[in-house]
């Protein structure tokens, strides 16, 4: 997908297509890929483009180099920030992780290197984290004298739960991969070399199955998150029900009963 590299000539990460899985790496490798404004630009355009092409069924996103998924924030930014702008600040990032959680497709982080501050951020953004056995992951920004800003504070807690995101978030940990694993910030470890093609076999395992299926799950966990378990459940059973009248639907069961593989229309 040539063209999304050359929309509005993008500066800071690029974006390819192959079938319907597309990849959009983190192009900063002199600055161990961190987020500045215009890489927030870039990938609010990016997702939101990709977010709304039907070709589109899985997202890899990961960082140039061997040695960073994304460094974090730009720090020199911030040292001029005072309360207003940096309210502002937060804000906006929190906005554009917000875009990408919710985009309605699945986006897997890869995690190829260091993945600190507004990396690991963007990483807790995702719908599924696979870490290289090479990775690190922090939220340190106490150490800089502020907290996460853009969701980190939230996200992590109800990943790993209270305890251990308050561990890390206080202390400025940062834990390596096999860590990650355990306490269930990252979903899989895998050797460096094969990271982007573990990541894109799962990513061909869920764009084998139904898509409105697949967003269908996506919206019944964000819609449900926060809420009580009945009105979670309320929510589930109507997203059932939809999908009960779609195309889709009556093919996977015809396809199941008649023990062939389904062929997906996405209506």
């Amino acid at each position: 997908m040539d063209a999304m590299n050359t929309i509005d000539e993008l500066k800071t990460l690029h974006c390819d297509l192959e079938g319907a899985v597309a990849t959009v790496t983190l192009d900063r490798p002199e600055v161990l890929n961190a987020l500045d404004s215009t890489m927030l630009d870039e990938l609010e355009r990016v997702f939101a483009m990709l977010a709304a092409n039907p070709v589109v069924r899985v997202i890899l996103l990961t960082g140039s180099g061997e040695r960073a998924f994304a460094a974090g924030a730009d720090i020199r930014a911030l040292a001029g920030t005072d309360a207003v702008s940096g309210l502002a600040a937060s804000e906006r990032g929190q906005q554009v992780f917000a875009q990408i959680e919710r985009c309605g497709k699945p986006v897997i982080a890869c995690i190829n290197g260091v993945a600190l501050g507004g990396g690991c951020e963007l990483a807790l953004a995702c719908t599924l984290r696979l870490a290289s056995d090479k990775a690190r992951l922090g939220l340190v920004e106490v150490k800089l004298g502020l907290i996460p800003g853009y969701g980190g504070t939230q996200r992590l807690t109800r990943l790993v739960g209270r305890g251990a995101a308050l561990r890390m978030m206080l202390t400025a940990q940062i834990v390596d991969a096999s860590e990650a694993l355990r306490i269930g910030l990252v979903n899989d470890v895998v050797p460096a070399a094969e990271l982007l093609p573990s990541a894109r076999a799962l990513a061909e395992t869920i764009v084998a199955v139904a898509p409105l299926a697949v967003a269908g799950v996506l919206e019944a966990v964000e819609r449900g998150d926060g809420k009580s378990l009945d009105a979670g459940l309320r929510t589930e059973a109507e997203i059932f029900g939809r999908l009960c009248a779609t195309a889709d639907k009556h093919e996977g069961i015809t396809a199941f009963l008649s023990k062939r593989a389904a062929v997906w229309q996405g209506r």
